[in-house]
């Protein structure tokens, strides 16, 4: 009972302070950890079709100082 009084309460000033409803906050938070796992997706993406290009430069570095 006092677990669910809370939840409502926490919810109506969650409300009240910024004038959106709880649950659209969960929501956002899933939308946000969409885009970061797209962002993700992305960077491996260009780190495996790049990567062996950046390697041939180091090393070409590499062997120059040599």
């Amino acid at each position: 009972m006092l677990s669910s009084w809370y939840l409502r309460l926490r919810s109506r000033l969650t409300e009240a302070l910024t004038g959106r409803d709880a649950e659209e906050e969960g929501q956002g938070m899933v939308e946000y950890a969409l885009i970061l796992v797209l962002i993700a997706i992305v960077v491996i993406v260009v780190l495996a079709i790049v990567g062996h290009r950046v390697s041939d430069v180091f090393n070409n570095i590499q062997n120059g100082l040599q």
